[in-house]
């Protein structure tokens, strides 16, 4: 069975009424990103931390996986679809993919604020203030901040390196180190990219699908399996 490798971005989750920090200069929410998503906001002013992903948290659960999702699920019936994704959203695994790698955290888990690999489930969409884990400290989103570091790129890169089939789905290519990923796909494997803004960064040997999500990678899905039928 060949190996898929899907890459995914904002772009995907976006369909889903999702937004990140890059649809609007820097704001996610109204907020700026060093407000919010870095190690010195947590230190400085850890209730508004706590609120904003408490309320990301919310939309997230209240939000439903879209045709690109689904369609990603359903190429598992005769491929074996890796995913790895930048997004903190659990969309993937709710449409049915089986194996999906977080790269910067999921938000419906909560991780110890000095111990990362401690992470637990959380019950609705709220972490409280005054929550602890079994060291003591305090709960926090289990969401990779700016200045942290991305403990599954390594995992990711051995990911790529196996793949047959590469994908990218509605990423910018501009964030690092998950940008570089593509760098260790084999050059001599079938690459794709879906967005309907194409990166300049991208390899010129990729397949070019200018899309949405939702129409492009059901578009790639049905013409891979009825390859491999």
């Amino acid at each position: 069975m060949k190996r898929v490798v899907v890459l995914t971005g904002a772009g995907i989750s976006a369909e889903s009424g999702l937004k990140t920090f890059r649809d609007s200069d820097g704001l996610w929410e109204g907020h700026n990103v060093e407000d919010v998503a870095t190690p010195e906001a947590w230190a400085r002013n850890p209730e508004l931390v706590q609120q904003f992903y408490n309320e990301r948290r919310k939309s997230v659960l209240e939000a439903e996986p879209n045709a690109a999702h689904f369609a990603l699920a359903k190429l598992q019936d005769k491929y074996d679809v890796q995913i790895i994704t930048q997004n903190i959203d659990d969309l993937h695994e709710r449409a049915g993919s089986k194996n999906v790698l977080h790269l910067h955290g999921i938000i419906t888990r909560s991780q110890s604020s000095i111990d990362p690999k401690r992470t637990y489930p959380i019950d609705g969409w709220e972490i409280k203030m005054g929550e602890t884990c079994q060291l003591g400290s305090q709960l926090r989103a289990h969401v990779v901040w700016f200045g942290e570091a991305v403990p599954m790129i390594e995992p990711a890169a051995v990911l790529c390196s196996q793949a047959d089939i590469f994908i990218l789905v509605g990423t910018s290519l501009a964030v690092y180190p998950a940008a570089g990923l593509i760098n260790y796909v084999p050059r001599t494997v079938t690459q794709y990219i879906i967005d309907p803004n194409i990166p300049t960064a991208a390899n010129r040997s990729i397949v070019q699908m200018p899309f949405q999500a939702t129409l492009g990678v059901p578009m790639l899905v049905d013409d891979l399996l009825t390859n491999e039928s």
